[in-house]
């Protein structure tokens, strides 16, 4: 007897996707909750990163997330996928870190003379993780306490920077991150600190599967290339990868959009409906970030003007029925929030009072008071 693999389509996957990352229903006021469905929020800048979890809950503020995450500790700000910084639940921190840390190296992008052998790699790790254990320390002071551990060459002045050079030891922080050595606290005034969160990773293989099945109950259906490019590691280690998670029967195949994809398995409902209404999202919202295929979510002119050279989460998105239909921008001045949206079609009336409602939640998000206007985005792609 053939088992007949169920087919998906785009629109049943969007809706599902939405709905589950409270895009279609804000949920709970649970910051951690929320940022776990997602399954990890971007937060190179912070105040999107508040944004998009505020944006997917009812009731939740910029100071509840930050409370969240500096006084409850049940959000950590750490190195996430691809080596950026993100936010984690801290409760599955043990998962991200087992997972990350068990990822093949990349290509090394240092010049021979900047990089670190395998071996002063691992020192200065060990030298990191000491530093850290039960201390909050600036950048400053952790460089201090690295180069007395390590020794001077970890100190040599090798990587260019923004305004100048920084230490050789910084190119692994965001390796310390992945292996649960290092993640951030408090900034101390308008200095970036650093702590330990005192996790042990999780094995390697069982983290790896259980972050597949994370990644496909939020995007599911997706294929390893999607995976590969969310993660920033090879096609060919992401297919063995669910290839072994399927072979362990975590996960199953469905076809979509005219291929072979795979969902978490036994995870085969879909919503009937499409999704409608209007949504406002911030940069890199992780939404537009994992979504593939992309030139589905971005269709037409809006994979030009959404996107910086086919690069997703450069501009704050405004998706209408569930696809990217314009830009826009918020600039804050006290507590006024001047909110520039730039629709790449005309929208209805009706459209229109759900664009104001959603503006005035960014302002209930970000504790100030939000003004419309539509009209050009003047401002370029955050880089």
């Amino acid at each position: 007897m053939t088992t007949r693999i169920p087919t998906v389509s785009w629109t049943a996957a969007n809706a599902r996707r939405m709905a589950r990352q409270g895009l279609v229903s804000p949920g709970r006021p649970d910051p951690a909750g929320v940022v776990g469905t997602m399954p990890a929020a971007h937060a190179q800048v912070l105040s999107a990163a508040e944004l998009s979890v505020g944006l997917r809950t009812t009731g939740v503020t910029r100071t509840r997330v930050r409370d969240a995450l500096w006084k409850d500790r049940t959000l950590v700000k750490t190195f996430g996928p691809r080596g950026t910084v993100h936010l984690l639940p801290m409760a599955e921190l043990p998962l991200w870190t087992g997972a990350l840390s068990a990822l093949p190296a990349g290509r090394n992008p240092f010049a021979e003379d900047v990089r670190m052998t395998p071996e002063q790699v691992e020192v200065v790790l060990a030298a990191m993780e000491d530093a850290l254990t039960g201390a909050e320390l600036t950048v400053d002071e952790l460089s201090d306490a690295v180069v007395e551990r390590a020794g001077a060459w970890a100190g040599d002045l090798v990587m260019p920077a923004f305004q100048g050079m920084w230490p050789r030891w910084r190119q692994v922080m965001h390796l310390a991150g992945h292996r649960g050595v290092l993640c951030f606290a408090p900034d101390r005034g308008r200095k970036v600190t650093c702590t330990r969160p005192g996790v042990v990773p999780l094995d390697g293989p069982e983290a790896l599967n259980g972050l597949v099945r994370r990644y496909l109950y939020a995007y599911g259906p997706a294929t390893p290339a999607h995976f590969a490019k969310w993660l920033a590691v090879s096609p060919a280690w992401s297919a063995e990868l669910f290839a072994g998670t399927a072979a362990r029967g975590g996960i199953e195949r469905v076809t979509y959009e005219g291929g072979p994809a795979w969902v978490v398995a036994g995870d085969t409902g879909f919503p009937a409906e499409p999704v409608r209404g209007v949504r406002l999202l911030p940069y890199f919202d992780a939404f537009v970030v994992a979504s593939q295929p992309r030139e589905r979510l971005f269709p037409g002119a809006a994979y030009t003007r959404a996107l910086a050279r086919g690069q997703a989460g450069n501009f704050p998105v405004l998706l209408v029925d569930g696809t990217a239909a314009g830009v826009w921008h918020q600039r804050r001045s006290g507590r006024r929030i001047a909110v520039t949206v730039e629709p790449l079609t005309p929208l209805t009336a009706g459209q229109l009072r759900e664009l104001e409602a959603e503006v005035a939640r960014v302002g209930e998000v970000l504790e100030g008071n939000a003004e419309l206007t539509v009209g050009t985005v003047t401002v370029g792609a955050h880089a």
